[in-house]
């Protein structure tokens, strides 16, 4: 993994197909360390829209997930939570609305991932909450997008992550290990 220079805050992306606890986790993170987090924008969005979205709606979709996350940093000191990011953004694009992802959100979306510090990323080893905005309902689909895509764009971009595994006092005991080392400065243990 290659050292990243310090920034604040330090910013955190909960991370992983659906339904693997990211907003869950993202609320719990910034409770406990009271610390501001950005919710996914596409929620709201979808909610705003009767459930409809389309592949022109993929550039609006961006500019209110990254508004969401500048709001956020502009609150935090240390720490700063995203339930998901526009990296995710454009992974989703990419399988709901091949070829539909606007260039500037793939573009940005990289140079936002590189500013990343943590990704926490979510495994789908916990049950399927059913929800209107979910696609993939079938475990087998689940890990294979896990695996298949979301883990590999982490390999592609060399993106510093931890994977967040098991029940929730392990997912909990994780997540605060990793965010422990990378307060104390030690990123090269947390590949």
């Amino acid at each position: 993994m290659n050292a990243r220079a310090i920034t604040y805050p330090r910013r955190i992306v909960l991370y992983g197909v659906e339904s693997t606890g990211k907003s869950s986790l993202a609320r719990w993170l910034s409770e406990l360390f009271q610390a501001p987090w950005s919710q996914e924008y596409v929620r709201q969005y979808w909610d705003d829209h009767q459930g409809v979205i389309t592949a022109s709606d993929l550039d609006a979709i961006a500019r209110g997930q990254i508004a969401n996350e500048e709001a956020a940093i502009a609150q935090a000191r240390d720490l700063v939570f995203f339930d998901t990011d526009l990296l995710t953004c454009t992974l989703w694009d990419d399988l709901l609305f091949p070829g539909a992802c606007p260039a500037w959100v793939r573009e940005t979306a990289i140079i936002r991932a590189k500013q990343t510090d943590l990704y926490l990323f979510c495994q789908p080893d916990i049950p399927f909450q059913d929800d209107p905005q979910r696609c993939f309902s079938e475990q087998a689909d689940r890990e294979h997008l896990a695996h298949e895509i979301w883990e590999k764009a982490l390999h592609m971009y060399d993106l510093p992550f931890v994977r967040i595994a098991g029940e929730w006092a392990d997912r909990h005991a994780t997540a605060l290990m990793a965010i422990r080392q990378l307060r104390e400065g030690k990123p090269e243990s947390l590949a």
